[in-house]
This record gives C-alpha cells, sequence and structure tokens, in this order.
C-alpha cells in the first residue's frame, strides 16, 4: 500500500471534518420561561388557613 503525500493527507483530513456527523445545536433555550399560570386557581395555590375544613359550614 502506497502512503498519500502531504497534499493528499491534508485533503482527506479535510473531507472527513466536513462530512463527519456533528451532534445537533442545542435549541433549547438557557434558562425555561417561568409558568406562573400553570399553578393559579388551583386548591394548593391558596393560604393554608383558607384550606382547612370548617365543619360548621356543612
Amino acid at each position: 500500500m502506497i502512503d498519500p503525500s502531504d497534499e493528499e493527507m491534508a485533503a482527506i483530513m479535510v473531507a472527513v471534518e466536513l462530512l463527519w456527523p456533528r451532534p445537533p445545536p442545542d435549541l433549547q433555550p438557557a434558562e425555561p420561561s417561568p409558568n406562573r399560570w400553570r399553578f393559579s386557581g388551583r386548591w394548593w395555590a391558596r393560604p393554608s388557613p383558607a384550606r382547612r375544613e370548617r365543619p360548621w359550614l356543612r
């Protein structure tokens, strides 16, 4: 087998570098945006005294 010349080796290395698969760029934002609306109006979002059962209200 004949070794490639320096120019051929450089061309092979450039071709491999260009054609080698790379991972996709990170498309996620650095910090997720807060979703405060998700928990609004839920029973656990009320203060604890407001969640207590009142036996005389039944």
